[in-house]
């Protein structure tokens, strides 16, 4: 047999005679972390019990557009858009936006007059898309409104102020004939434009971190203010305009804008609501009674006086006129929640007889005429 180390044997002994003590030590010392682990995990979850969840953001629905957006007409409007500083985005609480039922949080970027340079990310940090952005990344957006296009080509105010323009000179008649001549022009020239914000709309809530599957992006058009169906003196009574243009407006006009807009809606994934007849019945004139109309005739605001500075046109003065009031707002706001809703891909605004505003789909009956 080969002599053993002798320095081997001992060192094995006592690892023998002594194995039990170190197996104690080593016992007590995972002990020992076993129960800091089983503290520390225990007081874990008390502060998780202790400490609210952190909250998630809010819902919101933001509209983007111009005046009829913004809530031009339904009066009360926002401190700093009443014309301090030349700001006269006229922006009202009582706009359709904030009528909608459709989130917690609702964010009115419109403004009066804008046209879609105003909405596109090309008119820099203070454009519609780009503060889009800032509500997008504060908040769960889940609908984006947007009313453009009126103030573009077709310049509907303009068309309008001719007409009025074409009434009270005794040489002219109807304005309808030149306006006729140059609508389908004006269209052509408006729909790329209306296009492109719809596009960079897009862009921007992409940019946020949005699918375009994840929220309602809502294209809307826009109702007709006037009609030929006007009682006796409509002229003295707000409404200065002859019968025939309103008529062209009513049935020619506003449709066909609203189609070509349609057109934009399906080539860029947008949802659509038609507008042209939301305020059918219940336009400027249409009723004895102005408060039971959803549009305003003309209408003189001399409190405009007390804000900012215009030129000598004055048309802040008059800016509130032949959109609709709170009451119209509050109908297309409640047609707009229900659109939406719905998850229908479009749908037309339609009046019922007894007043509230049904979004009615291609295809599907519509509702009872309002009388």
């Amino acid at each position: 047999m080969h002599a053993r180390d002798p320095q081997v044997a001992p060192i094995r002994r006592r690892g023998c005679v002594a194995g039990r003590s170190v197996r104690r030590v080593i016992d007590f010392r995972s002990g020992l972390r076993l129960c800091a682990a089983l503290l520390l995990a225990v007081g874990v979850a008390a502060a998780l019990r202790a400490a609210p969840a952190a909250a998630s953001p809010q819902e919101a629905v933001v509209a983007l557009g111009d005046s009829t957006a913004s809530g031009e007409g339904a009066g009360d409007y926002e401190a700093g858009t009443r014309g301090e500083g030349g700001n006269w985005c006229h922006r009202s609480p009582a706009a359709y936006v904030h009528r909608s039922g459709l989130a917690p949080v609702t964010v009115n970027l419109a403004c009066s007059g804008a046209d879609t340079a105003s909405v596109r990310l090309a008119g820099g940090p203070g454009s519609q898309a780009a503060r889009l952005a800032a509500v997008a990344r504060a908040h769960r957006v889940t609908a984006v409104t947007l009313q453009i296009g009126s103030n573009d080509d077709v310049a509907l105010t303009t068309v309008l102020a001719g007409c009025i323009r074409a009434f009270l000179d005794p040489r002219q008649g109807p304005c309808r004939d030149a306006a006729v001549a140059a609508w389908p022009a004006r269209l052509a020239a408006t729909v790329p434009k209306v296009e492109a914000a719809v596009a960079d709309v897009r862009a921007t809530m992409r940019d946020a971190g949005y699918a375009d599957d994840t929220y309602a992006l809502v294209l809307l058009s826009y109702a007709s203010p006037v009609t030929e169906r006007m009682g006796r003196f409509h002229s003295t009574r707000g409404c200065p305009y002859h019968r025939a243009d309103a008529e062209w407006a009513r049935t020619v006009a506003l449709p066909e804008l609203s189609g070509a807009l349609a057109g934009v809606a399906a080539r860029t994934g947008a949802r659509f609501l038609d507008l042209s007849r939301a305020t059918e019945g219940r336009e400027a004139c249409s009723r004895d009674d102005p408060s039971a109309e959803w549009q305003r005739r003309l209408t003189v605001a001399p409190e405009a006086l007390r804000h900012g500075r215009f030129g000598g046109l004055g048309v802040p003065m008059v800016q509130e006129s032949f959109h609709p009031d709170a009451a119209g707002h509050a109908a297309i706001g409640g047609c707009l929640g229900e659109f939406v809703r719905s998850g229908a891909s479009s749908a037309a605004c339609l009046p019922t007889a007894d007043g509230p505003l049904q979004p009615v789909s291609p295809g599907r009956p519509g509702p009872a005429a309002a009388s």
